[in-house]
């Protein structure tokens, strides 16, 4: 959201001020100066959106702060969640190599960001109000600037030449003297990033199911309760009529993350055999599955198998299931 800019004055009380919301337009910018290919000179109507600095009288300020390095320092005020203050040179040369042209520059208080992150980036637009046109003239850079511990302060050191506030032809300075000055701060928020990574030899990696009474089960499918594997919760389901393709014919079997995640995942399936050797075991690889958004096989066991006494799966009407996670993507996100 966009708030309009504070207004602070210099030396007397003023009546109308020309810092106040106007709609935005663009017009053709004035060609005083070769601009740097990082520098944009625009022209607009609206106001600065985060602070204005008028002076009574530029001429007089510019005497002024001759005493006080030759700097005028605005009063704190906050932007984007930080703390700044905006610094006017209105002389020759200051700062040096600035020639005869008026210095811009906002300064972070660094205190408003040590505790918190060690950079900020912020976009900086510096204007100066014209009023023989009813415009801002502008200055920015086209990238963000970055803000950090050692480098807390960033302007225009060639803004617009003196000439241009001494003489009322111009526009810059009108009403006996008077002249504006404001900034755009829009500061960038961190990123988040993600971070991801693919993890094998997992901790703890078989998870094991027993089903009791599974003949009378009646319902379409069953879930485990939560297992932990390799630092995830998980849970098994089970179709014992199969689902989709495999419905009324074999037993399907899923792996689902118990906190909805998503990613790669490998793993075996095993229906446990009261004869080791003759356990059934399927692999899957791959990404969740659509219906389930889970890893599973469809087709784990023909049912007919498992309702076969002979065959060894299903002992005093209990079943069980084993899956071992081979291994899984793993996304963490990141502030930066």
């Amino acid at each position: 959201m966009e708030t309009e800019a504070v207004m602070e004055e210099g030396l007397m009380d003023v009546g109308i001020l020309p810092c106040t919301h106007r709609s935005s337009v663009s017009i053709p910018a004035r060609n005083h100066q070769k601009l740097s290919t990082t520098v944009r000179e625009e022209t607009r109507t609206r106001p600065p959106n985060s602070y204005c600095v008028k002076f009574e009288s530029f001429a007089a300020m510019s005497k002024l702060v001759a005493g006080n390095g030759n700097k005028y320092e605005s009063r704190p005020f906050s932007a984007g969640g930080y703390n700044w203050t905006f610094v006017i040179y209105p002389n020759v040369n200051v700062p040096v190599g600035s020639g005869g042209y008026v210095s811009l520059y906002v300064k972070i208080d660094n205190s408003s960001f040590i505790a918190t992150q060690n950079e900020v980036y912020a976009w900086i637009k510096f204007l100066t109000y014209k009023s023989t046109t009813d415009t801002y003239h502008e200055l920015h850079a086209t990238e963000a600037q970055r803000f950090h511990l050692f480098k807390q302060e960033y302007g225009m050191l060639n803004f617009l030449e003196i000439g241009y506030y001494q003489n009322a032809a111009y526009g810059f300075i009108f009403n006996g003297g008077q002249s504006v000055f404001g900034v755009d701060i829009v500061v960038s928020k961190p990123s988040t990033w993600e971070d991801a990574s693919y993890e094998e030899n997992i901790r703890d990696p078989l998870l094991d199911w027993r089903i009791t009474n599974f003949s009378i089960h009646n319902l379409a499918s069953y879930t485990s309760d939560t297992f932990s594997s390799g630092g995830r919760n998980w849970v098994l389901k089970v179709y014992p009529n199969g689902v989709g393709s495999a419905t009324g014919n074999s037993l399907s079997l899923y792996l689902l993350s118990a906190s909805n995640e998503k990613g790669y995942v490998k793993a075996k399936f095993r229906v446990i055999n009261q004869t080791p050797s003759n356990n059934v075991e399927k692999q899957a690889d791959g990404w969740p599955n659509a219906k389930e958004n889970g890893w599973g096989v469809d087709k784990l066991i023909p049912l007919a198998d498992i309702k076969d006494p002979s065959k060894g799966f299903l002992v005093k009407d209990t079943i069980r299931f084993e899956v071992e996670i081979l291994a899984f993507s793993r996304t963490d996100s990141i502030s930066k």
